[in-house]
């Protein structure tokens, strides 16, 4: 377990005593340790919870959804073994997929810190970097002095027309004015960058209409709506690059605390408008406040590194 001062903090729930009928069926019939792990914090129950299942035998396909729709987290993450000689102390490269409540998705970075810090704290893992096999190729996963250090693919978003995405932006948030617009193909995520007249503040209280955005929007070509804004001198200490809100009722997540997969973007996006490498970023929420501002540090060489 990391030490106080860390900024990773597991929260291990049982199976059959916290969760439904599907979990305990299968909690008698098979192993199946299902974890809970705090990412962004050194805080219980702070952070972004995801779940996390250490996969002994091959699951039914189905189980997987069933499973994540159980836990009623952002994402559920599953990790499999590559090899059947492989073990979860021992070994260094695991498969990996993660699940909302909703349906499987692509990539998601603070379910991936929550997978690693799994196997390195909880399983003990003896080895220094964890390799991921996932739907957006290999992702490593380093054990440093302070954390856990993740790299993900750099994705680099393109213009995109407001007329072909004005209603989904106007329901979103009303007549909130709007800088910039950019589209991801790769992860089918819009990035909106609201006017630079705007504060932190504003984002952050600003009410976000998710419900009707999958009707709205029901091409599949967005799958999450990323609202960012050019950071301000605030007085504090740290002064931040940018802020964001990631939202994705598309597969189930009205509002994710803090998503690796939109700094993946966003990195790339910020990066050239300010022209820098070393950025910045934290997320604000509205209205959660048992769950702090979360902040991300983003290098930029050839990847994206998320630290928690």
């Amino acid at each position: 377990m990391p030490q106080p001062g860390q900024t990773c903090h597991l929260e291990v729930k049982q199976v059959t005593s916290n969760f439904g009928s599907l979990l305990k069926e299968l909690a008698r019939k098979m192993k199946l340790p299902i974890f809970i792990a705090d990412a962004f914090t050194a805080k219980a129950f702070y952070g972004n919870p995801a779940a996390v299942c250490l996969l002994e035998n091959k699951l039914d396909e189905d189980m997987h959804q069933k499973i994540a729709r159980e836990m009623n987290l952002s994402e559920t993450a599953f990790i499999r073994k590559l090899h059947p000689t492989d073990n979860f102390t021992q070994s260094s490269r695991f498969g990996l997929r993660w699940f909302t409540p909703a349906s499987e998705v692509p990539l998601c970075g603070h379910a991936t810190l929550a997978s690693a810090a799994v196997l390195f704290y909880k399983t003990k893992n003896v080895n220094s970097t964890l390799t991921f096999v996932t739907l957006s190729g290999q992702l490593k996963a380093r054990k440093v002095e302070d954390g856990i250090v993740l790299d993900l693919p750099l994705y680099a978003p393109h213009p995109q027309d407001f007329q072909e995405v004005k209603d989904l932006i106007k329901t979103a948030i009303g007549d909130t004015l709007v800088q910039d617009i950019c589209y991801s193909p790769d992860t089918r995520k819009l990035l909106v960058r609201l006017s630079d007249t705007y504060d932190r503040s504003f984002l952050e209280n600003l009410k976000v209409n998710t419900q009707n955005l999958p009707q709205v929007e029901n091409t599949g070509k967005v799958k999450g709506l990323i609202l960012t804004l050019k950071g301000k001198p605030d007085g504090q200490t740290q002064a931040f690059d940018f802020y964001s809100r990631y939202f994705a009722p598309w597969v189930g997540v009205a509002e994710d605390p803090v998503t690796g997969s939109a700094h993946a973007v966003l990195s790339s996006y910020w990066s050239q408008q300010l022209g820098k490498k070393h950025m910045h970023g934290r997320t604000v929420l509205f209205q959660l406040k048992k769950l702090p501002n979360l902040n991300l540090v983003l290098l930029l060489i050839c990847t994206v590194h998320l630290k928690i």
